[in-house]
């Protein structure tokens, strides 16, 4: 079955086309990623501003006509965390069906965990389990544990776009502000420790756009190269110090950065703060139980899992 899936989230607008045959084995026909950064502003708004809502449209508006040229069987259009609570979400929705003639999938944080799940752990052996995926938005962070199916989830409130914009300069950061953005991270993870058990984890796969940013810095790569960010191997210490090189940056270091994406310049240092304070908490609890993690990243993720749900 050939399938188009449209991921939507608070910073990013991604497309995937795919083959997928009765086993579940997924063939890429075209792959894209435009930052159109729909929730600018939601945090403090309540509502899409005008101008997110433009870049938005015009973004689904390519990727209809670069998808039709494959003529999908099915298309499924999901929206995330910045979607859920607008009061002018009805504008969007009207938006995105006038061009794709779908309307928006605007999915709970129960269901976007099980597609970051489903995406995130496609081919992987269950004896590499449990896994601990994180899925790293613009508005929200997933973490999901499971072995072959999802155990336990939880969405925190807290993503890149959000959490520099509730706390941190675009620019360079200053104590006060990384203090406050870590303060906001660790409320969060508190509460989420009570309802996925961190400790049980035996993979750790990090999916989304910071976390493959963060790790072509770790590799140190002269441009972004997704063959080599799959897969890599990482450790506490190693995204620890590239969220501390990125908070001493200013936003034109980052820029020349040979990796980063423009539209990720802004909000790459809270992401990351994220990140490394995620992380170095799974990895704590685990040892403390006994347990032995491996930290992995994957560029498979929610995105795939739409895809492989879509053609079920």
């Amino acid at each position: 079955m050939r399938v188009a899936a449209f991921d939507c989230g608070t910073n990013s607008l991604r497309l995937l086309v795919a083959d997928i045959d009765e086993a579940g084995t997924m063939t890429e026909l075209l792959r894209e990623t435009r930052i159109v950064r729909l929730g600018q502003g939601v945090d403090a708004t309540g509502e899409f501003a005008p101008e997110a809502l433009e870049r938005t449209f015009a973004v689904t508006q390519e990727y209809a006509d670069a998808a039709a040229e494959f003529a999908p069987e099915k298309i499924r259009f999901v929206a995330t965390s910045a979607s859920r609570d607008v009061k002018n979400r009805d504008e969007f929705f009207a938006g995105i069906f006038a061009i794709l003639g779908v309307v928006p999938d605007v999915i709970t944080g129960d269901e976007e965990a099980h597609l970051s799940f489903l995406g995130a752990t496609a081919g992987r052996s269950a004896s590499e389990g449990p896994f601990l995926v994180m899925d790293l938005g613009g508005g929200s962070t997933e973490l999901v544990l499971g072995t072959e199916a999802v155990e336990s989830a939880v969405s925190m409130d807290i993503g890149s776009v959000r959490l520099t914009e509730r706390h941190m300069s675009t620019d360079q950061p200053d104590d006060g502000q990384v203090r406050a953005a870590v303060t906001d991270i660790d409320e969060h993870l508190d509460r989420a420790a009570e309802v996925v058990d961190l400790a049980a984890a035996r993979t750790f796969i990090g999916v989304a756009g910071t976390v493959t940013t963060l790790t072509a810095g770790i590799l140190d790569l002269d441009s972004y190269q997704r063959e080599r960010i799959h897969g890599a191997k990482l450790t506490v210490a190693d995204v620890e110090r590239q969220v501390d090189a990125l908070l001493r940056m200013d936003r034109e270091a980052r820029a020349a950065l040979p990796y980063m994406h423009p539209g990720r310049v802004d909000v790459i240092a809270a992401g990351g703060l994220i990140f490394a304070r995620v992380v170095a908490r799974v990895a704590d609890a685990v040892r403390a139980a006994g347990g032995k993690l491996t930290i992995t990243v994957s560029e498979t993720d929610i995105l795939d899992g739409i895809a492989l749900d879509l053609a079920s």
